[in-house]
């Protein structure tokens, strides 16, 4: 039986996920909580090899090969540290799950958020985030942002208007789908502002939890 949080984040590249899961991640620790951060795909030494074949702007992936590709990667970090770190109790925060795949894959390479869905559930034995935090961007600003990045642009990175549009899309869909579980936040404003409203929901979680 897991007894700790699963906080995952979502949203566009370009929607400031890593800024919220450092600022998170060093909030939650300032109050003594046993917090990990893990990001997607990556976090150990497998998942970290296939993040490097399917960020490859030089390589070209089918977009079944890719949805599995990002499964294996979550399948290995579940088993390895996801679990494991629930089970002792400590609050994980992931950069990107199961929804950037229903997103991306299911809706950006059209490949339907069911089909992927079920390959996920296979590969993380069909666990779930306890709260998600949903970046909203518009996509346009989430380019902008990616431009002024210091580094290349990876594959996915790469693609046209109408893929992240589709991504966007799906991804709001998700969320009316499960507001229980997604929380959806404006992204647009300054990261203190994007924190604050994450902080809220965890409360709010906790709430729930305690009640």
């Amino acid at each position: 039986m897991a007894h700790g949080r699963l906080i995952t984040i979502e949203g566009l590249d370009g929607a400031g996920k890593s800024t919220l899961a450092e600022g998170l991640s060093s909030a939650l620790a300032a109050r003594g909580e046993a917090v990990e951060l893990l990001r997607e795909p990556g976090g150990v030494a497998v998942s970290e090899r296939i993040r490097e074949l399917v960020k490859d702007p030089l390589l070209a992936v089918a977009p079944r090969t890719e949805t599995l590709l990002y499964a294996a990667a979550r399948a290995q970090l579940v088993h390895e540290r996801v679990l494991p770190l629930l089970e002792e109790g400590t609050t994980v925060l992931l950069d990107r799950f199961v929804d950037s795949s229903l997103a991306y894959q299911g809706a950006g390479r059209d490949l339907g958020v069911e089909a992927v869905r079920d390959v996920n559930r296979f590969a993380t034995g069909g666990l779930e985030p306890n709260l998600t935090l949903l970046l909203r961007v518009a996509p346009a600003l989430g380019r902008q942002r990616q431009r002024g990045r210091a580094v290349a642009p990876d594959r996915l990175e790469q693609e046209d208007e109408g893929f992240f549009d589709a991504v966007a899309r799906a991804y709001e869909q998700l969320a009316l789908a499960q507001p229980k579980r997604i929380r959806v936040i404006d992204a647009g404003v300054a990261p203190a502002a994007v924190l604050a409203a994450a902080l809220a929901a965890l409360a709010a979680l906790d709430e729930t939890a305690q009640s």
